[in-house]
Formats: structure tokens, C-alpha cells, sequence
């Protein structure tokens, strides 16, 4: 037996010497290598604070004692530790564990959160309202990734708690430098120096005393004091950033060594005002191919695909059977292509990404057209401005989020852009339900929240062609923004145009001709119709299938027509139903005097957990053959006679 296999609770870390903490959370490490090797999940931050995570709950008394982890791409130890290291082959999979921290999973997990950034300022809040007497009191504590602090409310956290000195302990887990043993050892002498009142003062003496050196000296430092200062305040106190927003800074410390770490928290503890413990960590400790891969390693082993590592190695790839035809191409990777040809034809083109490069396929544009490329960071907020200022110089700005990261910059949306009627396009991928990354993941909102707003344009295409039409097609259009939505995964398969033609803005086009009833879908709803049209001609009911192509402004004739020439007009989404493409077909009739019955297919009014995406559409109804069953229940119901 392990002695990972005794730690059913963190309390079970509490009565171990430092010596068998730091094997324990070499034991984490390889459960996880074994694990996710073989489901696949996210990898790398995990396997890097295996050693924070087993110091934190060693120290603490979770769940009295807050432990917040930030994202929770790293939370994958965490959750090992706290009663869920056999269930941990279940994570990301439909009905089992969840991919990041959640308050209904475990009472170890304090906050349920998938976007980055946010940690902190939980933190705060928490601590704030256990200072006032609610609720239990303990110690708080935010882990959270130096990517994450270029998220502004990051920021904004850390100045409310430095104002507020609410004693909250943050956890830096940096994977983005290396630490040598000389640095180390300053860097504990470092640390007595700033949790110690007297040695502040010591350091405000020291200062004050190089003004009284002789020979000129002293007054050539006072006259040069600022600068001189600053340095000198630097040297004594790495760390400066934080200090000046008061917060006590430990570090840099080895993130893998549990009793370096554990002796830092507790050091931090006792201060009683705010500290960041700053811990230099590898990402993908413990396998050679992420830890000795630089930062390609690193980038390539964020996650890791199913059944991609055996025995603690990479696995052998596998033999691919012969394919008669190659598979289509992920509509990201067709985006990417794209937006590169978009930036040849015109100068002005610039593409924007917020730390996902790859992700939104903006990589390609980096490797092709370096100069045409920004990476602002974790920053949405920043992103969305810096594309307004580009586009008020007259550049065609292309900001490539996911739509449900988009959300983060509503306001810069709203104001910024729309009310400015700025030519910025938003390329949202991720569209629809994700999949594995589950409800903080799912783009299922965009159309709603950017449908109310004035001067937008909103499409989303069928397959790839229409993808690639329509960022033209965007790119064209000098009358305000355009909000661009696709999903994630392989695309339809059909070829894409070389030189694209712009479309029409706000023209819908009739795909397949029917009677009795009329589907008009929007982006992936499109593909639904069309199976269940064909589902209902094999029941003998041949029906209209139409592509809206546009959310806003809706072809309002097309949708007139075909609510005209039909008994039932079906709306299909991949979107929430309040507010969104089906509800602006509704509104549309019904401003220009029309009230055909409509049935709206979409989205429900609840998160949707995560999974595999055919396994969750089939869980909210959104497939062909449910759709079919609808169309064909409703038209029995309305009209009391069979469909066929």
C-alpha cells in the first residue's frame, strides 16, 4: 500500500513528517501521469502543483480553511486529496467528475469556476465576510498561475486587499522561471526581512542614513533620491510590485519542495495581513517530455489526449487505418487559414487573441504573419479595447475568443465598440456545447447577449465554405461590428472557396424545398435540420430547410415566406432559447403583423453539464431524430392527423 492510498481526507496529510508529504505528493504525480494518460485531461499545471497542493492541505484544515484554486486547471491534486483520488478516471467524462473545481462536487472545493483570474477576489470576499462574523472562521488562501495575472480583476483584487490588509495568503504557482539554489537562500533571508516590523524600519533607517553619508555623497543621494531609492528598495525587497500594494512577499521558493512551501505558509499565516508566497514550479513535472520540452513541451502537454501515455511515456502512436477519404478539417484550424489570407488581401487586417492562441488557431497567423499578430494575455477586457483603438486608426481588428470568454469584455462590447459603431469582428469559436470543459465552457450565450445591443451585425455558418464567405464577408463591411460565431471540432467537410464572396448582410437562403413545415436554422443548426428533414421523409412528411445565416438583422421576407407557405416554421439553435435566434425570428414576424405558430429549437434554460458533446445534445434534445419527434408530435397535436 501506498501512502497515497491511506489519505482518504486532507486531514489524513496532517500527522506526517515533511519527508513523507514530499512522497505523497510523488505519489499524486504519478496517479495522475497514469490517469489522464489514459482518459486525457488537463496535464501539465497539474502535474506542477502536486507539492503546493499536499503543503496546502498539510498545513491547512480544509474545508474550514479556504483553499481557492484558481481556474483549476491545477485543481486535479486537490481533488486527489480531498475523497475523490478513485474517481479521478471519471473526470471530464459525462456524470463523473467535474474538469475544474465544484461547490456541488466536494465541500473542499470552495468555488466553482473555469475562467481565469478570479481567485483573489473570491478571496477577498470571503475573508472580508469571516471578519464581520459570517459564517466560520479560518485562514483563506488563493492559488493562483502567473498566467492568470494578467487578468485585470487579478489586479484589481490584489489592490482592494492591500487597501482593506485583509489577511489572505495568495499562492503564486510560477511555471514560467527556473530556481537555483543561491537564489533560494536569499530568498529566505528575504522573507525574515519582510515579516519582520523591525527589519521594515531597519531598511527606512538604512535609507535615511545613505543621506547623511559624507564627502557629497549623502546629498548626491538625496538628490538623486527617487531613482536611487527605488533601486536600493528593489534590491532589499524583490517582490517590489507587491509591496507596494501592501502585501508581505515571500519568494521565489522551489514549488516542489513541501517543506519549503510549508514553512512559507506558515509564516504567512502568522503575519496576519496580505502575502503572496511566490513558488517557481515546473509545468508537466515529472514527465520528460513537458519538463524538458521548453515551452513547446510545455504548450503541448497542457492537456493530454486519451490513452497518449503508458507506463509514464508517451505512447507509441498507433497505426492509423487507411481512410478512403481524410477527415475534414476543425473549423479553427479553417478560421486560422483563412484569417492569414484575409491578412495578404488587406493590410489592414490585424488578428488579436487573449492568451489562446492555438485554441483559436491565431497560431497559424503568428507563425505566418508575426507582425500581424497580438497576444494581449488572460486580458479579454484589454482585447476588445485594443481593437477599438486599432479600429479608430482605421485597422480591421479580427478579436479570436471563445464565446464564452467573450462574455468577460461585455462592457468594452457594449460601449467601446457598438456604441462607437467600430469595424472590429469578434471571431467567437467554441459556439454551442464544448464539451469535456462542461457549463463555464459552453458558448451558449452569445447570440442573446449580443443580439440587444444596437449596431452589431450577427452570423454564424452551416460548414466551412460559408465560414470562410463570412469572414470575408465581415472583413468587407464598413458599417460597424460584426460578431462572427463558429464551433469547435471538424467542420462538414465540403471544399473551401479560394477567393470567397462576400454575402449579403442579413439574407437568408432556402437549401431544400418541402411542404407543411418549414425549419430554419442558424450556424450548427442548420446540420440538425437537415437530419431531421430527412428523418421526416422517411416518415413520409417532406419539409422546407432554410439557413438564416444572419441573427441580426434577421431576413424578415425569407422568414415571412416561409411562414406564409407553411403550417409550422421551426426555429433550430445552438444557443439558449431566451433571447436568442429563435426568439428574434419571433419578434420580427410579429413587428410586421404576421403570428405564425413557431416551435423553437434550442438550448434549455440551465447550464448544461459537461461530456462529450453528442452525449449532451442528445441529452438536451438538440439532435435530428428529437427534433424530428417534435416536428411530428406537434403537427399530430395541432392538426389531429398523422404526418404520414
Amino acid at each position: 500500500m501506498t501512502l497515497l492510498d491511506r489519505i482518504d481526507k486532507p486531514q489524513d496529510l496532517h500527522e506526517l513528517s515533511d519527508e513523507e508529504l514530499q512522497l505523497v505528493a510523488q505519489e499524486v504525480r504519478e496517479h495522475i501521469i497514469d490517469t489522464v494518460g489514459e482518459i486525457g485531461g488537463h496535464f501539465g499545471a497539474n502535474l506542477g502543483a502536486c507539492e503546493i497542493a499536499v503543503a496546502l492541505h498539510s498545513v491547512l484544515d480544509s474545508p474550514r480553511d479556504k483553499i481557492l484554486w484558481d481556474v483549476g486547471h491545477q485543481a486535479y491534486p486537490h481533488k486527489v486529496l480531498t475523497g475523490r483520488r478513485d474517481r479521478l478516471d471519471t473526470i471530464r467524462k459525462y456524470r463523473g467528475l467535474a474538469p475544474f473545481c465544484s461547490i456541488a462536487e466536494s465541500e473542499h472545493d470552495v468555488m466553482g469556476a473555469g475562467h481565469a483570474s478570479t481567485a483573489i477576489g473570491y478571496a477577498v470576499g470571503i475573508k472580508e465576510a469571516m471578519r464581520r462574523g459570517h459564517g466560520e472562521d479560518g485562514h483563506v488562501v488563493a492559488v493562483v498561475g502567473d498566467g492568470a495575472m494578467t487578468g485585470g480583476v487579478a489586479f484589481e483584487a490584489v489592490h482592494q486587499a492591500g487597501g482593506e490588509g485583509t489577511p489572505i495568503v495568495v499562492v503564486l504557482n510560477d511555471n514560467g522561471m527556473s530556481i537555483a539554489p543561491n537564489v533560494g537562500a536569499l530568498s529566505r533571508h528575504f522573507n525574515r526581512i519582510r515579516l519582520n516590523p523591525k527589519l521594515w524600519r531597519a531598511r527606512e533607517g538604512f535609507e535615511e542614513g545613505l543621506t547623511k553619508l559624507p564627502v557629497g555623497i549623502g546629498a548626491a543621494f538625496e538628490r538623486f533620491g527617487p531613482h536611487v531609492k527605488e533601486s536600493i528598495k528593489a534590491f532589499w525587497a524583490p517582490g517590489l510590485w507587491w509591496e507596494e500594494l501592501d502585501f508581505a512577499y515571500i519568494g521565489v521558493i522551489d514549488g516542489h519542495d513541501v517543506r519549503a512551501v510549508r514553512r512559507a505558509l506558515r509564516e504567512a499565516l502568522i503575519a496576519q495581513r496580505p502575502v503572496v508566497i511566490h513558488c517557481a514550479t515546473v509545468k508537466g513535472k515529472g514527465f520528460a517530455p513537458a519538463e524538458e520540452g521548453g515551452l513547446e513541451g510545455m504548450e503541448k502537454w497542457h492537456a493530454a489526449k486519451p490513452k497518449s501515455i503508458s507506463g509514464g511515456v508517451p505512447a507509441a502512436a498507433a497505426a492509423k487505418p487507411a481512410q478512403a477519404e481524410p477527415a475534414p478539417p476543425q473549423y479553427t484550424s479553417v478560421f486560422g487559414n483563412a484569417l492569414v489570407e484575409e491578412c495578404r488581401r488587406d493590410q489592414r487586417v490585424i488578428g488579436i487573441t487573449a492568451a489562446m492562441n492555438s485554441g483559436t488557431g491565431l497560431n497559424i497567423l503568428q507563425r505566418e504573419l508575426p507582425d500581424r499578430y497580438f497576444d494581449v494575455g488572460i486580458a479579454e477586457q484589454q482585447a476588445v479595447l485594443f481593437s477599438a483603438g486599432l479600429a479608430l486608426q482605421g485597422g480591421k481588428p479580427v478579436a479570436a475568443i471563445y464565446s464564452t470568454f467573450l462574455q468577460r469584455a461585455y462592457d468594452q462590447i457594449v460601449h467601446d465598440v457598438c456604441l462607437q459603431k467600430l469595424n472590429v469582428v469578434f471571431a467567437m469559436d467554441r459556439a454551442g456545447l464544448v464539451g469535456d470543459d462542461g457549463p463555464t465552457h459552453h458558448g451558449a450565450f452569445d447570440i442573446a447577449y449580443l443580439r440587444c445591443l444596437p449596431n452589431i451585425v450577427l452570423m454564424a455558418p452551416r460548414d466551412e465554405a460559408m465560414l470562410v464567405r463570412m469572414l470575408r464577408t465581415a472583413l468587407v463591411y464598413d458599417d460597424g461590428p460584426v460578431a462572427l460565431r463558429y464551433p469547435r471540432g471538424e467542420a462538414v467537410g465540403v471544399p473551401v472557396p479560394a477567393d470567397p464572396e462576400p454575402i449579403e448582410i442579413g439574407s437568408g437562403e432556402i437549401l431544400r424545398e418541402g411542404e407543411r413545415v418549414a425549419l430554419l436554422g442558424y450556424g450548427t443548426g442548420v446540420g440538425k435540420a437537415r437530419e431531421a428533414a430527412d428523418i421526416l421523409a422517411e416518415h413520409g412528411l417532406s419539409v422546407t430547410v432554410a439557413d438564416a445565416r444572419f441573427a441580426k438583422p434577421i431576413d424578415v421576407g425569407l422568414a415571412a415566406q416561409l411562414a406564409a407557405e407553411h403550417e409550422l416554421l421551426v426555429t433550430v439553435e445552438e444557443g439558449v432559447l431566451a433571447g436568442g435566434f429563435g426568439s428574434a425570428v419571433w419578434e420580427s414576424l410579429s413587428d410586421a403583423g404576421l403570428a405564425p405558430r413557431i416551435l423553437r429549437v434550442g438550448l434549455p434554460d440551465r447550464y448544461v453539464t459537461h461530456g462529450a458533446p453528442k452525449l449532451l445534445h442528445q441529452e438536451v434534445g438538440f439532435t435530428g431524430a428529437r427534433i424530428a419527434e417534435r416536428i411530428e408530435s406537434a403537427v399530430a397535436e395541432h392538426f389531429g392527423v398523422p404526418t404520414a
